[in-house]
């Protein structure tokens, strides 16, 4: 089976299809991305599918696998062994920002939704805007409107040393928000 790995010495990545990446402007006081990355998940083997077909099992794993095959029935295609796609693995970063619309449509239905969160303190919000970075409650209320499955805040200001001091008003907007740290990580896995 194809896949794309990538490795550092503490994480390692493997994907069985191509990742789908996707970068997207932000609105801070220099050039700034958001990236989402998606894993599209192919569709189950449907034995009924390929029998109706009349696709020799001979096929069957190469087709399975996302392969085009020719044969002496000509040109088999998977989508002629495979039911609909399942849902696939969607994550979207971004730091050094305003709340966009560009976040919002990119981080939709992501799985993990990992923002920056520059400012906790609620007092801070005029200086979120004039240094074009986000509260805790703005990057919440991106979440939601964005119905992601989990959100980690990141890029916390110098002067806020206890980022989870502030989480349970965040997660009164945003109950599945997160007050990411170094070290942090997460199994993100695929629906059955």
């Amino acid at each position: 089976m194809k896949h794309l790995s990538f490795r550092n010495p503490t994480h390692n990545f493997c994907f069985f299809s191509t990742p789908v990446t996707n970068n997207f402007r932000v609105n801070h006081n220099v050039l700034c991305y958001g990236y989402t990355i998606e894993i599209d998940r192919a569709g189950k083997f449907d034995v009924e599918r390929a029998r109706a077909n009349e696709i020799p099992q001979k096929y069957w794993s190469r087709l399975q696998n996302g392969e085009t095959v020719e044969s002496e029935m000509g040109i088999l295609t998977p989508d002629m062994v495979l039911g609909p796609q399942r849902k696939g693995i969607k994550l979207t970063y971004t730091t050094d920002t305003r709340p966009t619309d560009s976040i919002r449509e990119n981080a939709k239905d992501s799985d993990l939704f990992i923002c920056e969160g520059m400012y906790g303190e609620k007092e801070k919000a005029a200086k979120a805007v004039e240094y074009k970075h986000m509260t805790f409650y703005e990057a919440a209320e991106l979440a939601k409107e964005a119905n992601v499955g989990e959100m980690w805040l990141t890029h916390y200001s110098p002067s806020l040393t206890k980022p989870e001091h502030y989480m349970n008003d965040v997660k009164k907007i945003f109950p599945r928000a997160k007050a990411g740290k170094d070290g942090m990580s997460v199994d993100l896995m695929f629906e059955d």
